[in-house]
């Protein structure tokens, strides 16, 4: 396997390799980075309108039936405040902290308030990826079934642009700067060659574990504007996931065994490197403004004997289980997820799926 996504920036603590971006200059340096090189080429479909993938196509059907119109479907006059509690403790990492350091109710509302809007930060941010994605996808893709789907897909993610846009800008009053780890992974898939790697990276990693952000954080939520708009957007998100395992199940099936064991190790790599972030992006910028030391609690939740099996949940919610599904999880890998705390294997068994090629 290659090396590891941004080695320079890895530490060891307790013996899990976590990417900590220290160089503020560094971190400047990639926001500004607003051009990405990304060779591409635009395919023809052989001249054949027709449905040639019947799932697809279907999937083209049902992204049209649920368009939904963001300005007037989701109550932009629901209140949204610190004030009030977002969600339940569990949702919020900083709220818990709080609340262990004996502070008080108001303090944990309001971390937790910073928290979702930190988040939501994030997944704007991943939308215009998506976006800009999935306009390489009508270009690339080889049939029409994909290039109407890939087309479609682009209003969703310029609705989702909207709706956490105006989330976090309007009602929440603050928009956080990308993280250092995201903005190289996003870039990565925009660059990456191939409407294959790009469906891989895009529709079955990012949009995978959307769907898995999505649903737990609306699972907890009680502020109604924040629960229908993820409810919705979910909704589109699993549509997304969807047309990731279909096509990348025709690709892999196809594939030399050299270029699928290409795609497992690069999918490896992609979630490796967002798990090896942890959460310190959000605990660097939040943190100090609650009195959290970022370093100190990395180091306190990796050393949990638990940390594992609670770190899997996200990754197992989704992402993990459709890559099993593609066999681009076998047992040539397994021991590398496991060891990453994004695959447990008591969490797994029962499942009809294998952990074999």
């Amino acid at each position: 396997m290659d090396s590891k996504f941004l080695n320079h920036t890895r530490r060891s603590v307790v013996g899990f390799e976590l990417i900590d971006f220290a160089d503020s200059k560094e971190i400047s340096s990639m926001r500004e980075t607003l051009s990405v090189d990304t060779p591409t080429h635009i395919r023809w479909n052989d001249w054949e309108y027709g449905s040639e993938v019947r799932e697809l196509r279907s999937l083209y059907e049902k992204g049209k039936a649920n368009q939904w119109n963001a300005s007037t479907d989701l109550d932009w006059e629901t209140p949204v405040s610190k004030d009030e509690w977002m969600g339940e403790l569990d949702m919020s990492l900083l709220a818990n902290l709080l609340k262990m350091m004996g502070k008080s109710e108001a303090e944990q509302k309001a971390a937790m308030f910073d928290e979702v809007a930190y988040t939501c930060s994030q997944l704007l941010h991943g939308e215009q990826a998506a976006l800009q994605l999935c306009g390489q996808l009508t270009s690339l893709c080889p049939t029409t079934d994909e290039k109407l789907y890939a087309a479609n897909q682009v209003a969703d993610e310029a609705r989702h642009i909207e709706i956490f846009a105006r989330l976090t800008g309007e009602k929440m009053g603050t928009i956080y700067p990308i993280m250092p780890t995201l903005k190289f992974l996003l870039d990565e898939l925009l660059a990456v060659e191939g409407y294959h790697m790009k469906t891989l990276g895009m529709q079955t990693l990012f949009e995978g574990m959307a769907v898995g952000i999505m649903g737990m954080m609306r699972e907890q939520a009680f502020n109604p504007l924040l629960v229908h708009l993820l409810q919705r957007a979910e909704q589109d998100e699993a549509r997304h996931a969807a047309f990731g395992v279909f096509t990348m199940r025709r690709v892999v099936e196809r594939a030399e065994p050299e270029e699928r064991d290409q795609m497992e190790d690069w999918a490896f790599k992609v979630l490796e490197a967002l798990n090896a972030s942890q959460q310190l992006g959000m605990l660097h910028a939040l943190g100090p403004k609650y009195g959290i030391d970022a370093n100190q609690v990395t180091e306190g939740m990796l050393a949990m004997p638990e940390w594992r099996e609670l770190n899997s949940q996200l990754y197992m919610h989704t992402v993990v289980p459709n890559l099993i599904r593609l066999g681009l999880i076998t047992e040539r890998t397994r021991d590398q997820w496991i060891a990453c705390g994004m695959l447990v294997e008591s969490q797994f068994s029962g499942k009809s799926v294998p952990l074999s090629s």
